[in-house]
Protein backbone atom coordinates (compact mmCIF):
# COMPACT_ATOMS: atom_id res chain seq x y z
CA UNK A 1 0.00 0.00 0.00
CA UNK A 2 2.85 2.30 0.88
CA UNK A 3 4.54 1.88 -2.68
CA UNK A 4 1.58 2.77 -4.11
CA UNK A 5 0.92 6.00 -2.56
CA UNK A 6 4.12 6.90 -3.19
CA UNK A 7 3.65 6.37 -6.73
CA UNK A 8 0.76 8.18 -6.97
CA UNK A 9 2.75 11.33 -5.52
CA UNK A 10 5.48 10.86 -8.08
CA UNK A 11 3.10 10.83 -10.63
CA UNK A 12 1.20 13.95 -9.17
CA UNK A 13 4.75 16.04 -8.54
CA UNK A 14 5.62 15.28 -12.32
CA UNK A 15 2.26 17.12 -13.28
CA UNK A 16 2.78 20.04 -11.70
CA UNK A 17 5.28 23.03 -12.12
CA UNK A 18 8.21 24.17 -10.49
CA UNK A 19 6.91 24.90 -7.37
CA UNK A 20 5.26 21.33 -6.76
CA UNK A 21 7.40 20.65 -3.86
CA UNK A 22 6.17 23.35 -1.70
CA UNK A 23 2.71 22.28 -2.58
CA UNK A 24 0.25 20.69 0.37
CA UNK A 25 -1.88 18.48 -1.77
CA UNK A 26 -2.75 17.04 -5.32
CA UNK A 27 -5.79 16.30 -7.04
CA UNK A 28 -7.45 16.44 -10.24
CA UNK A 29 -10.53 18.71 -11.02
CA UNK A 30 -14.42 17.26 -11.56
CA UNK A 31 -17.65 18.51 -12.01
CA UNK A 32 -21.40 17.31 -11.37
CA UNK A 33 -22.48 15.45 -14.67
CA UNK A 34 -26.01 14.62 -15.39
CA UNK A 35 -27.05 12.47 -18.09
CA UNK A 36 -30.31 13.50 -19.18
CA UNK A 37 -32.58 10.94 -21.35
CA UNK A 38 -35.77 10.93 -22.89
CA UNK A 39 -39.15 11.15 -21.08
CA UNK A 40 -41.14 10.06 -24.27
CA UNK A 41 -41.15 7.41 -26.89
CA UNK A 42 -40.92 8.41 -30.74
CA UNK A 43 -38.91 9.93 -33.45
CA UNK A 44 -36.76 12.81 -32.67
CA UNK A 45 -38.04 15.94 -34.77
CA UNK A 46 -35.04 18.33 -33.21
CA UNK A 47 -32.35 18.62 -31.22
CA UNK A 48 -30.53 21.85 -30.98
CA UNK A 49 -27.82 20.97 -29.24
CA UNK A 50 -23.97 20.21 -29.63
CA UNK A 51 -20.55 19.07 -27.35
CA UNK A 52 -19.13 22.16 -25.82
CA UNK A 53 -22.72 24.48 -26.51
CA UNK A 54 -23.52 26.53 -23.10
CA UNK A 55 -27.31 25.80 -22.46
CA UNK A 56 -29.73 27.85 -19.82
CA UNK A 57 -31.88 26.11 -17.70
CA UNK A 58 -35.30 25.33 -19.10
CA UNK A 59 -34.19 25.86 -22.43
CA UNK A 60 -36.50 23.84 -25.00
CA UNK A 61 -34.23 22.39 -27.11
CA UNK A 62 -35.46 19.45 -29.08
CA UNK A 63 -39.03 17.77 -29.12
CA UNK A 64 -40.22 14.32 -29.89
CA UNK A 65 -43.08 13.12 -32.05
CA UNK A 66 -46.33 13.66 -30.47
CA UNK A 67 -48.34 13.53 -33.59
CA UNK A 68 -50.47 10.13 -31.68
CA UNK A 69 -50.51 11.55 -28.92
CA UNK A 70 -52.37 14.81 -30.37
CA UNK A 71 -55.09 12.62 -32.46
CA UNK A 72 -55.27 10.80 -29.30
CA UNK A 73 -56.25 13.48 -27.73
CA UNK A 74 -58.55 14.99 -30.18
CA UNK A 75 -60.47 11.44 -30.04
CA UNK A 76 -60.99 11.40 -26.43
CA UNK A 77 -62.43 15.30 -26.57
CA UNK A 78 -64.71 14.71 -28.74
CA UNK A 79 -65.94 11.67 -26.73
CA UNK A 80 -66.29 14.16 -24.22
CA UNK A 81 -68.80 16.43 -26.40
CA UNK A 82 -70.77 13.43 -26.86
CA UNK A 83 -71.07 12.91 -23.45
CA UNK A 84 -71.74 16.28 -22.24
CA UNK A 85 -74.61 15.89 -24.61
CA UNK A 86 -76.28 12.99 -23.44
CA UNK A 87 -75.48 14.87 -19.94
CA UNK A 88 -77.12 18.04 -21.63
CA UNK A 89 -80.75 15.81 -23.06
CA UNK A 90 -80.55 14.20 -19.10
CA UNK A 91 -80.83 18.27 -18.02
CA UNK A 92 -83.20 19.16 -20.30
CA UNK A 93 -85.58 16.18 -19.07
CA UNK A 94 -85.02 17.65 -15.44
CA UNK A 95 -85.81 21.04 -16.08
CA UNK A 96 -88.87 19.94 -18.08
CA UNK A 97 -89.73 17.64 -14.82
CA UNK A 98 -89.02 20.41 -12.74
CA UNK A 99 -91.73 22.45 -14.62
CA UNK A 100 -94.30 20.03 -14.21
CA UNK A 101 -93.61 19.42 -10.85
CA UNK A 102 -93.93 22.96 -9.74
CA UNK A 103 -97.07 23.34 -11.99
CA UNK A 104 -98.32 20.39 -10.55
CA UNK A 105 -97.87 21.13 -6.35
CA UNK A 106 -100.42 24.81 -7.42
CA UNK A 107 -102.50 22.17 -8.89
CA UNK A 108 -102.45 20.66 -5.60
CA UNK A 109 -102.98 23.41 -3.80
CA UNK A 110 -105.87 24.72 -5.11
CA UNK A 111 -107.73 21.51 -4.85
CA UNK A 112 -106.24 20.99 -0.95
CA UNK A 113 -108.08 24.19 -0.93
CA UNK A 114 -111.34 23.11 -2.61
CA UNK A 115 -111.08 20.15 -0.83
CA UNK A 116 -111.36 22.38 2.38
CA UNK A 117 -114.37 24.29 0.94
CA UNK A 118 -116.09 20.74 -0.18
CA UNK A 119 -115.74 21.91 -3.66
CA UNK A 120 -113.24 18.97 -4.12
CA UNK A 121 -113.27 15.09 -3.82
CA UNK A 122 -110.95 13.64 -1.64
CA UNK A 123 -110.57 10.92 -4.50
CA UNK A 124 -109.28 14.49 -6.44
CA UNK A 125 -107.06 15.58 -3.73
CA UNK A 126 -105.54 11.91 -3.97
CA UNK A 127 -104.97 12.20 -7.57
CA UNK A 128 -103.12 15.52 -7.52
CA UNK A 129 -101.15 14.01 -4.77
CA UNK A 130 -100.00 11.05 -6.39
CA UNK A 131 -98.92 12.89 -9.46
CA UNK A 132 -96.73 15.36 -7.44
CA UNK A 133 -95.40 12.01 -6.19
CA UNK A 134 -94.71 10.36 -9.54
CA UNK A 135 -93.03 13.49 -11.01
CA UNK A 136 -90.56 13.83 -7.89
CA UNK A 137 -89.91 10.12 -8.70
CA UNK A 138 -89.00 10.68 -12.56
CA UNK A 139 -86.42 13.81 -11.34
CA UNK A 140 -84.65 11.31 -9.03
CA UNK A 141 -84.29 8.70 -11.70
CA UNK A 142 -83.34 11.61 -14.05
CA UNK A 143 -81.08 12.44 -11.62
CA UNK A 144 -79.42 9.11 -11.20
CA UNK A 145 -79.16 9.03 -14.78
CA UNK A 146 -76.66 11.72 -15.33
CA UNK A 147 -74.73 10.83 -12.58
CA UNK A 148 -72.36 7.93 -14.47
CA UNK A 149 -72.31 10.39 -17.20
CA UNK A 150 -70.85 12.79 -15.52
CA UNK A 151 -68.06 10.20 -14.25
CA UNK A 152 -67.66 8.91 -17.47
CA UNK A 153 -66.91 12.47 -18.56
CA UNK A 154 -64.50 12.92 -15.33
CA UNK A 155 -62.70 9.63 -16.61
CA UNK A 156 -61.88 11.10 -19.91
CA UNK A 157 -60.25 14.42 -18.24
CA UNK A 158 -57.96 12.36 -16.45
CA UNK A 159 -56.90 10.02 -19.61
CA UNK A 160 -56.69 13.76 -21.69
CA UNK A 161 -54.67 14.99 -18.38
CA UNK A 162 -52.63 12.22 -18.58
CA UNK A 163 -51.52 12.50 -22.48
CA UNK A 164 -51.18 16.33 -21.82
CA UNK A 165 -48.51 15.33 -19.27
CA UNK A 166 -46.97 12.86 -22.23
CA UNK A 167 -46.81 15.69 -24.42
CA UNK A 168 -45.14 17.98 -21.72
CA UNK A 169 -42.22 15.31 -21.45
CA UNK A 170 -42.44 14.74 -25.28
CA UNK A 171 -40.60 18.26 -25.02
CA UNK A 172 -36.80 17.93 -24.35
CA UNK A 173 -36.27 21.24 -21.75
CA UNK A 174 -32.36 21.19 -20.55
CA UNK A 175 -32.98 21.21 -16.65
CA UNK A 176 -29.97 23.26 -15.64
CA UNK A 177 -27.71 25.74 -16.81
CA UNK A 178 -24.14 24.27 -18.26
CA UNK A 179 -21.90 23.03 -20.86
CA UNK A 180 -22.81 19.44 -22.99
CA UNK A 181 -19.97 17.44 -22.41
CA UNK A 182 -21.68 14.55 -24.98
CA UNK A 183 -24.17 14.26 -27.24
CA UNK A 184 -25.98 10.32 -27.80
CA UNK A 185 -28.85 11.48 -30.44
CA UNK A 186 -29.79 13.26 -33.23
CA UNK A 187 -32.16 14.08 -34.74
CA UNK A 188 -34.26 11.87 -36.66
CA UNK A 189 -33.68 8.85 -34.53
CA UNK A 190 -36.01 6.28 -32.95
CA UNK A 191 -35.55 7.00 -28.70
CA UNK A 192 -37.30 5.36 -26.04
CA UNK A 193 -37.64 6.20 -22.41
CA UNK A 194 -35.01 6.50 -20.40
CA UNK A 195 -32.44 6.31 -23.55
CA UNK A 196 -29.33 9.07 -23.12
CA UNK A 197 -29.84 11.89 -25.29
CA UNK A 198 -27.03 14.04 -24.05
CA UNK A 199 -24.51 14.67 -21.20
CA UNK A 200 -24.13 18.16 -18.90
CA UNK A 201 -22.60 19.43 -16.34
CA UNK A 202 -22.34 23.46 -15.26
CA UNK A 203 -18.02 24.53 -15.44
CA UNK A 204 -18.91 27.75 -14.03
CA UNK A 205 -17.80 26.52 -10.85
CA UNK A 206 -15.73 23.51 -11.02
CA UNK A 207 -14.60 21.29 -7.95
CA UNK A 208 -10.74 20.11 -7.07
CA UNK A 209 -10.96 16.72 -5.47
CA UNK A 210 -7.48 16.67 -3.58
CA UNK A 211 -6.23 14.38 -0.91
CA UNK A 212 -4.28 15.28 2.29
CA UNK A 213 -2.68 13.18 4.77
CA UNK A 214 -3.56 12.71 8.27
CA UNK A 215 -1.22 14.81 9.76
CA UNK A 216 -2.12 17.50 7.68
CA UNK A 217 -5.93 17.44 8.48
CA UNK A 218 -6.23 19.14 11.65
CA UNK A 219 -5.00 22.28 9.61
CA UNK A 220 -7.99 22.11 7.55
CA UNK A 221 -11.79 22.62 7.84
CA UNK A 222 -14.57 23.78 5.58
CA UNK A 223 -14.84 27.08 4.49
CA UNK A 224 -10.80 27.43 4.66
CA UNK A 225 -10.04 29.54 1.37
CA UNK A 226 -6.88 27.45 -0.45
CA UNK A 227 -4.49 28.17 -3.58
CA UNK A 228 -5.31 26.25 -6.45
CA UNK A 229 -2.75 26.20 -8.98
CA UNK A 230 -2.32 24.36 -12.37
CA UNK A 231 0.62 24.45 -15.10
CA UNK A 232 0.57 26.63 -18.30
CA UNK A 233 3.13 28.21 -20.49
CA UNK A 234 4.46 30.45 -18.07
CA UNK A 235 5.27 27.87 -15.76
CA UNK A 236 1.73 27.89 -13.06
CA UNK A 237 -1.58 29.73 -12.88
CA UNK A 238 -3.12 30.04 -9.65
CA UNK A 239 -6.87 30.49 -8.43
CA UNK A 240 -8.73 31.27 -5.17
CA UNK A 241 -10.26 28.05 -3.84
CA UNK A 242 -12.60 26.96 -1.06
CA UNK A 243 -12.62 24.03 0.77
CA UNK A 244 -16.39 22.72 0.57
CA UNK A 245 -15.82 19.45 1.74
CA UNK A 246 -13.30 16.92 4.13
CA UNK A 247 -14.00 12.95 4.33
CA UNK A 248 -15.22 11.44 7.12
CA UNK A 249 -13.38 8.28 6.59
CA UNK A 250 -9.59 7.43 5.11
CA UNK A 251 -9.45 6.93 1.77
CA UNK A 252 -6.81 4.30 2.37
CA UNK A 253 -6.74 1.80 5.66
CA UNK A 254 -3.02 0.99 7.09
CA UNK A 255 -2.59 -2.14 9.06
CA UNK A 256 -4.00 -3.31 12.49
CA UNK A 257 -1.10 -2.87 13.81
CA UNK A 258 0.39 1.05 13.20
CA UNK A 259 3.74 2.49 13.28
CA UNK A 260 4.53 6.24 13.19
CA UNK A 261 5.37 5.85 9.53
CA UNK A 262 2.62 4.31 8.56
CA UNK A 263 0.30 6.43 9.69
CA UNK A 264 0.97 9.04 7.78
CA UNK A 265 -0.66 6.70 4.74
CA UNK A 266 -3.72 7.45 5.83
CA UNK A 267 -5.43 9.90 3.12
CA UNK A 268 -8.34 12.24 3.48
CA UNK A 269 -10.29 13.26 0.38
CA UNK A 270 -11.17 16.76 0.46
CA UNK A 271 -13.26 19.26 -2.25
CA UNK A 272 -12.14 22.63 -3.14
CA UNK A 273 -14.79 24.89 -4.92
CA UNK A 274 -12.79 27.06 -7.70
CA UNK A 275 -14.34 29.64 -10.13
CA UNK A 276 -13.81 28.32 -13.62
CA UNK A 277 -12.67 31.45 -15.93
CA UNK A 278 -12.71 29.02 -18.87
CA UNK A 279 -9.57 27.43 -18.70
CA UNK A 280 -10.24 24.53 -16.12
CA UNK A 281 -11.49 21.34 -17.50
CA UNK A 282 -12.51 17.71 -15.99
CA UNK A 283 -9.68 15.71 -15.08
CA UNK A 284 -6.90 18.62 -15.19
CA UNK A 285 -4.46 17.57 -12.24
CA UNK A 286 -3.93 20.68 -10.22
CA UNK A 287 -2.40 21.54 -6.60
CA UNK A 288 -3.16 22.92 -3.70
CA UNK A 289 -1.21 25.33 -0.95
CA UNK A 290 -2.76 26.12 2.36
Amino acid sequence: MKNIIIALMIVSLSSCGKNSDLADGYGNFEATEITISAEANGKIEFLNLEEGAVLEANASIGLIDTTQLYLNKQQLLASKTTIFSKSKNVVSQANVLQAQLKATIIEQKRTQNMYAENAATKRQVDEIEGKVNVLKEQINSVGTQDEPILNEAKSIDVQIEKINDQIDKSKIINPVKGTVLSKYAEPNEITSFGKPLYKIADLSEMTLRVYFSETQLPNIKIGQEVTVSIDNDNGTKSYKGKISWIASAAEFTPKIIQTKEERVNLVYAVKVTVKNDGSLKIGMPAEVKL
